[in-house]
């Protein structure tokens, strides 16, 4: 099924990569593989150098580190770089 809203196509068939397991399997690899050979060098150093990862990180040496879970659950909240450092 297609359809048009505001000028953009939108295709909505449901569980695109289940049609091309291969495809879709080898695609997510290229795109984590990167991710995990950084963090397999070492999880502080890698989140420390790459902002993806960083943004990523929720929980760190029993510190929240996502304001907006800290807020939800009325918790202290750590900036991310603070708490690897502590």
């Amino acid at each position: 099924p297609v359809f048009i809203v505001d000028g953009v196509i939108h295709y909505c068939v449901a569980n695109i990569p289940g049609a091309v397991p291969l495809t879709s399997s080898l695609a997510l690899n290229r795109v984590t593989l990167p991710f995990v050979l950084k963090l397999a060098n070492g999880v502080d150093a890698a989140l420390q150098q790459d902002p993806h990862l960083l943004n990523g990180l929720n929980v760190c040496k029993g510190k929240l580190t996502r304001p907006e879970i800290a807020k939800d659950l009325n918790l202290p909240y750590t900036e991310p770089l603070a708490a690897l450092a502590s």
